[in-house]
């Protein structure tokens, strides 16, 4: 069985670098796995320093004139690169505005319910929008309606910060809280 060539690994969108064999090119610039710079070399050279270290010739840079190559663990790199873009995507905010429904002559056991829940919201990390709608002749009682958003603030501050709040447009007041510290 002399001369059989390895199986050809299946390409993965992930595959960002050509590596070993499948990088075309006659010659390549090579820098080493501890960083050293060791020149341009035939690409049949630079294959066999790869295999004597037990490491893989990735092209790190293949549309260079000739192609820059690096000497390192290819399972290594696409680890750390994984481990990299993980780290982004829990650090990217995702947070949602839940939002809360009411009038203003929503009783008092029941805007409790609804400001318990705005602070369950708000403690996971989520905006929590209180929308009051005013039907008809009701926009008349535009200060009842602030009166109970301030019941709200007040009830929500040791954890909140009114993020926006819009006196009456049209027939709808909107107060926006955002978790402390969130901008």
């Amino acid at each position: 069985m002399r001369g059989r060539k390895p199986p050809e690994r299946a390409k993965t969108k992930a595959d960002k670098y050509p590596i070993n064999r499948e990088i075309n090119a006659s010659e390549v610039m090579v820098i080493g796995s501890d960083g050293e710079h060791i020149g341009v070399l035939p690409i049949a050279e630079a294959l066999s320093r790869a295999e004597d270290e037990g490491v893989d010739l990735v092209a790190v840079a293949p549309e260079g004139k000739p192609p820059v190559c690096r000497l390192l663990d290819y399972g290594k790199l696409k680890y750390r690169e994984q481990k990299k873009a993980a780290e982004a995507r829990k650090r990217t905010a995702t947070n949602t505005v839940k939002e809360i429904r009411l009038r203003y002559s929503t009783e008092q056991h029941d805007l409790d319910t609804k400001v318990r829940n705005a602070r369950k919201f708000i403690e996971g990390g989520d905006r929590v929008r209180f929308q009051m709608r005013f039907r008809g002749r009701e926009g008349a009682y535009k200060d009842l309606g602030l009166e109970v958003f301030d019941k709200i603030k007040d009830s929500l501050e040791d954890i909140s910060i009114v993020e926006d709040q819009t006196p009456l447009l049209g027939n709808r007041m909107i107060m926006v809280l955002a978790p402390k510290g969130v901008k």
